[in-house]
């Protein structure tokens, strides 16, 4: 649960300062007329987002018959969960500085377009956010079987994260984002080694890999399955008692040099002056919040 509250919480914060920069430009920019286009196409984006991970689900449970098809299709959402997790903590390192200014950009372009740009403009821009949060908690939540615990957690840490972005935009509080980011996005690559070696069992079990039964270890009684931190393990990081060896390989290989590249420290290029000072009849915009990530 911790962990898909964790997805919910960090792509969901995401979302919540992408709506909040665009609302916070019309409302600076005069053009409070442009909201309910904006609103439109954000509801509509978290519409396709429900949808697409109903059918993740539908497709899982109903439509494949084999139980080698469902294996084979869950291990393959996994594998592509985990490249969605990889380029989106990678690519908010690189471009959480400068993301308010391109979005800004993009809606002054789509404001002088008309209203169908503006909802296409503020639909695009959170689309990208919903369906990985689909996917990546489709991927995690088959670890821990059909439970309903993980869709509680990530729909509390979307509303966790709808709070803390209205909270920003209405500068009651203030967040280190690049303190944020890098934790979870520390803790979202152990969650990724999980959900990558629980792709590879998967491929495994479906006999794509081979080595089920080669058990890299068996310490099942030390962590005892069914005890609370056997759970928490397994479902935060999928570290189970008795995995094969190739899984062992797969966590490793892929959580290892992630998180050192992820925690490298990134050379930063000169700052930009400022061209105008913050207008302060108006909401902050929740991207001067501190931030380096």
């Amino acid at each position: 649960m911790f962990a898909t509250y964790l997805i919910g919480l960090r792509e969901g914060l995401e979302a919540a300062l992408v709506i909040s920069i665009l609302v916070a430009f019309l409302v600076k920019s005069q053009r409070r007329d442009r909201l309910p286009q904006v609103w439109l196409g954000v509801g509509s984006a978290v519409l396709l987002s429900v949808l697409f991970g109903w059918l993740l689900t539908y497709t899982s449970t109903t439509v494949l018959d084999s139980s080698a098809e469902r294996e084979l299709f869950d291990a393959i959402t996994s594998v592509l969960a985990v490249c969605f997790v990889t380029w989106m903590i990678f690519w908010m390192r690189r471009a959480a500085r400068s993301i308010a200014g391109e979005l800004r950009g993009k809606l002054t372009d789509a404001l002088a377009l008309g209203s169908l740009a503006v909802l296409l403009m503020a639909f695009l821009a959170v689309i990208r956010e919903g369906l990985e949060t689909a996917l990546i908690f489709f991927s995690a939540a088959q670890t821990v079987g059909g439970q309903n615990g993980p869709l509680y957690a990530l729909i509390g840490g979307l509303l966790t994260s709808a709070v803390l972005g209205w909270l920003l935009y209405a500068s009651a509080v203030r967040i280190n984002l690049s303190t944020f980011f890098t934790w979870t996005g520390a803790l979202l690559i152990l969650v990724a080694a999980g959900i990558f070696k629980y792709g590879v069992h998967d491929f495994q079990e479906a006999g794509v890999l081979p080595g089920l039964n080669s058990l890299a270890f068996d310490i099942s009684n030390v962590l005892e399955p069914g005890t609370w931190y056997a759970t928490l393990l397994s479902g935060m990081f999928n570290i189970t008692p008795a995995p094969s060896v190739l899984e062992v390989i797969a966590w490793f290989a892929y959580g290892i040099p992630v998180l050192v590249l992820f925690l490298k420290p990134t050379r930063r290029g000169p700052a930009k002056p400022a061209t105008s000072a913050p207008d302060r009849a108006t909401p902050a915009d929740p991207a001067a919040a501190p931030q380096n990530a």
